[in-house]
This record gives structure tokens, sequence and C-alpha cells, in this order.
């Protein structure tokens, strides 16, 4: 019989789409399977903020920011930590994508019409030494059109590719097995879904209607992580993280299942790094969710006042959008699986902003008119909808009837005294009355406004909290918010998944976060943002390329 493809790629996410644009481009005849509908094309990124890790780019230089590739790639080790023997892959990658990301990253995006926000954020700051975690500088590169702007070059191409008879579609196709004959992976059998119109993001069915097996020279699995998979995020968690979190919202769609992580397995992939996982610990419940427990993640500015669930300032250097796993370790080892934001009016009108494609219309729109409407008219729309509408949100004129609601909706015994949280902020006011100071935020504070980027329209001018001209106060519960998975199936730079041995599994591919990303985990322990939409270009571009030469 012959194949019906040369080659299959498992997931209809980024990953999978640019994997399938290079084997279009070199005249290979590909089947794209996914187990959700077809409006749901573009996967997890659809839904991000469309963030790019790039290092020394043109946007940095305007912002007068000095980057190197010998910065980035000590930051990036500094962060990942690499101290396993599996390790060998992962570290290899991450050089290779600090290079890719220093050198034609930005050149071959653009070439596909991806455009950037001419600001660069300022993610994961660290804030310990200059060896450890964190980024030195900015680096955190806005696309314009957000997640849908990244994917659409991808979904134009493959389209395309489509009406010329190079890339058939598969949707309601999941993967139950991969086929093997003799020690070659040569096709997929799995089950044919019921049609479902579910909205994009929406939780599909899982009727079956029937069943299929498909041939093919290679296979790509590009299925994605565990982050909708609270079984297996706990199963997997680690302990340097302390115990699993009793309550944890989600931040990406049920399909996001890790189902092919375990089908790969069964046909001689090798995991590792199971235990390396990123989420976040500023999650917010959606006000009007989509895919179960629907969380948002706050993308914050420096300036709130950062407290444990009995009202206790987080230590040095643990404050907003300095150390994610950091803070979630010293969170967890609290006993509690939350913690709080308090902040100004003020701060929130500059500060705040939420990660994601629809909770950033102007962005994600195109929209220049917009984005300087954000800048001028006050707290932004999506922002103050969750003020209104978000039951993680509160807003008192006072500090005794913010700690009253606190206690209120965190529920059971008053776990915050009032002398304990105003202690707190009036010793946090105090050092505002000197221009030097003992608090380090109020000196990371200081030391943000002096990149243009943070002064403009992320960092607020430090203030008084308990200053009523700068209120009303706001309260915000954060949540453990589960996204991204960091481990993954092992892959050589062919993004070729690799057994127990070391050894190439014949005609098995992994790509994006099924394979940590690259190599089974190039970030190691820790991200430094922007990476993850990278991680599964740079993959599925390289998986692309490979098997388009292995197939002949």
């Amino acid at each position: 019989m012959p194949d019906d493809a040369d080659v299959i790629v498992v997931g209809a996410g980024l990953a999978g789409l640019v994997a399938a644009t290079e084997l279009a481009e070199a005249g290979k005849k590909t089947i794209i399977l996914d187990q959700e509908p077809e409006q749901s094309l573009g996967g997890q990124a659809f839904w991000s903020l469309g963030g790019i890790f790039l290092v020394d780019s043109p946007e940095q230089r305007r912002m007068r920011i000095r980057d190197s590739h010998d910065l980035a790639l000590e930051d990036w080790l500094g962060t990942a930590a690499f101290d396993r023997t599996e390790d060998s892959w992962p570290r290899r990658w991450a050089e290779a994508y600090v290079g890719f990301a220093a050198g034609e990253k930005r050149s071959w995006l653009t070439e596909r019409g991806i455009k950037f926000f001419p600001v660069v954020g300022w993610a994961e700051r660290g804030g310990g030494n200059a060896v450890g975690h964190g980024n030195s500088v900015p680096r955190f590169h806005i696309t314009w059109g957000t997640g849908p702007g990244v994917l659409e070059p991808f979904i134009r191409r493959v389209r395309k590719a489509e009406s010329q008879g190079l890339i058939r579609f598969k949707f309601r196709h999941r993967v139950n097995e991969l086929v093997r004959t003799g020690a070659v992976v040569t096709g997929v059998r799995g089950d044919i879904l019921a049609s479902s119109d579910v909205e994009r993001g929406r939780k599909s069915s899982r009727d079956i209607s029937g069943d299929f097996e498909l041939k093919a020279q290679a296979v790509i699995v590009a299925s994605g992580g565990i982050g909708a998979n609270h079984e297996l995020v706990r199963k997997n968690w680690p302990r340097r993280l302390g115990s699993p979190p009793r309550r944890m919202i989600t931040g990406v769609p049920d399909h996001v299942d890790g189902r092919m992580l375990a089908i790969a397995e069964q046909a001689g992939g090798s995991i590792i790094n199971r235990d390396r996982m990123w989420h976040y610990v500023e999650g917010i419940k959606n006000w009007a969710p989509l895919w179960t427990g629907h969380g948002i993640r706050i993308l914050p500015g420096p300036s709130s006042l950062w407290l444990d669930a009995r009202g206790k300032r987080l230590p040095v250097p643990l404050y907003p959008g300095f150390d994610t796993l950091g803070t979630l370790s010293h969170i967890m080892a609290t006993g509690f699986d939350y913690s709080w934001f308090i902040l100004t009016k003020k701060i929130i009108q500059k500060e705040f902003a939420l990660s994601g494609s629809e909770q950033n219309p102007d962005l994600t729109g195109k929209s220049w008119r917009q984005v300087l409407g954000r800048a001028t008219s006050g707290i932004p729309g999506p922002v103050k909808a969750f003020m209104e509408k978000g039951e993680d949100f509160i807003v008192e004129p006072d500090l005794p009837a913010l700690v009253t609601r606190m206690n209120a909706l965190a529920g059971g015994e008053p776990l915050l005294e009032l002398t304990q949280v105003e202690r707190e902020i009036r010793a946090r006011d105090r050092q505002l009355d000197n221009p030097f100071s003992k608090d380090m935020q109020i000196t990371a504070l200081r030391g943000a406004r002096a990149y243009l980027g943070d002064k403009l329209i992320r960092t607020a001018k430090p203030h008084k909290m308990l200053d009523p001209d700068n209120g009303p106060l706001v309260a915000v519960r954060l949540n453990i918010l589960t996204r991204k998975t960091l481990g993954g199936l092992q892959t050589d730079l062919d993004s070729r998944v690799l057994d127990t041995d070391g050894q190439p599994v014949e005609g098995l591919y992994a790509v994006g976060e099924v394979a940590g990303f690259g190599g089974g985990g190039m970030h190691g322990y820790a991200a430094l943002e922007g990476t993850f939409l990278g991680g599964c270009i740079f993959s599925g571009r390289a998986a692309g390329r490979a098997a388009a030469r292995a197939v002949g």
C-alpha cells in the first residue's frame, strides 16, 4: 500500500504549522492531524500575547538597550541551571536557540510579515546576582497582532500549500498509537471524533464516530504540553517547589492534555525532565471563562506590594515580574496556594496589563489609536472589566475596609491582621521620604524608571500607597496558574526523538512544548519569557527541514 503522505504532523498549533510550511516549501506532501475542530487552528498560540525573545534587535537599540549574544547566553544558562546528565541535548538546544535569537530569527520572521511593537518589555528581571536567574536587559518583543499575528504568516502558507495539494488537514482526528514497522515509525492510528462547532477555546466533545490509520515516512509530534491536565501536573510536580497546590486555575484550553507524551514514549521515545514546568503566580479567574478553570495572568509592573496569605511581605528579590518560579516556591512554602497584591489606582493605571490576545484588543487588532488611548485614558478597558467583574479584585478607599474584604474573599479563618498589613505598607511608604532607600523594591523601581520603556508605559512614579490622593486602594488575590511544560521528549538538533539509549527513533520527530521546546527541556529549570513561541518556531523549522531531507 502506498503512503498516505510523506510526513504526518500531529497537532495544528504553531510548531506543527511551522514544520508543515517547511515541508511544503521542500515539495513534500503532508497531512496535519488535530483532535480539535478547524476553528481551533493555531492551537494555544492563538491566545498568547505574542512575546518573542530577541537579542540585540533594532527595537532594543532604539530604546538604548545594549544587548549581545554573550550576555543573553550568560543569562540563559544562569537561569536554566542545567545540572543533570540528561541535560546534554537541552543545553545544545539552548545554545543553538540563543544563537538563533541573536542572529537570523528577527529577519526570518520579518521576511514572513511579522512586525514588533517598538517598546521592548522587561520580563523575569531576576534580582539576584549577575550570573544567576533573569534577563539583564529588556528582551520581550510583543508581536504586532499578538498571538494571531504570530500565526498568520504560517496559516497563510499552509492554506496556500493546501490549495496546491501539498497539505491536507484532518481535524477531529485523535491519535491513539504511533504505528511501527520494525523499529521505524511509519504512521498513526486513532479515533475520528464527532464533528464539533464549539467556539475556539471551549471544550469540545470526545464522542467517537469512527477510526483511522494513516501511513507516512515520518511523523512529527506537535501536540503541546500538559497544562490543562491537572492530574499530570500534580503527578510530575517537583519537590523543590513544595507540595502541589490544592487549587489551581488553568492558563491553557482543555485540549492541552499531554496525551501524546505517553503515546510517543510507548513508541520508544525518551521523556526527560518531567518535573520541570512553568506556572505563573499572578493568576486571576476569568470573569468570562472559555475553557475549564479559565485563568488569566496579570503582567505586572514592579510597584505592587506583594503579601503572602498572612499579610507578610515577600522577601527580596520576589517582586512582581522578577522571578516566577522563585516566587512560586516561596508561596507554596507558606502552606497556602495564593497570595495578594496591594496597590493604588495610580499603579494599576500604568502597570497592569493582562496576558493574552483577547485581553489586548489594541495590540491584537493592530490599532495605534487604541494603543495611544491605553497610555492616555486611564485604566485599560480589559483591566477595568476585571476590577468590576472579576472575583479576585477588591477596590476600597481605605485600608480597614480593604483588609476586611480580603479576609472575606479568602474565606475561613481571617488570616490577615489590619495592624500587620498596615505596618508593611507604612514602612514601605516611609522609604519614599528620601531619594535613597534600604528597601530594595524602591531601589528597583527607581532603577526600572531609568529604562525609557518602563518610564513611559510600565512603571508608575514611586508614591505613597496610603496617601488618599493616590487611591483608591486595590487588592488582588493571586492564584497559581498552570501554563507550560519545560520537559518532554528528548530530541537532537534535527528534532529527531531519541530513545533511552540516546539513539534516534527512526521516522519520529517532536517539536514545541511536547519536546520541552527542544531537546527535552532547553529552558532547564526556568525560563526568560518570550521564549515559548520562539521555541515552537525554532524546533518546528528544524523538524520540517530535517524530515524533508530524510524522506527523499
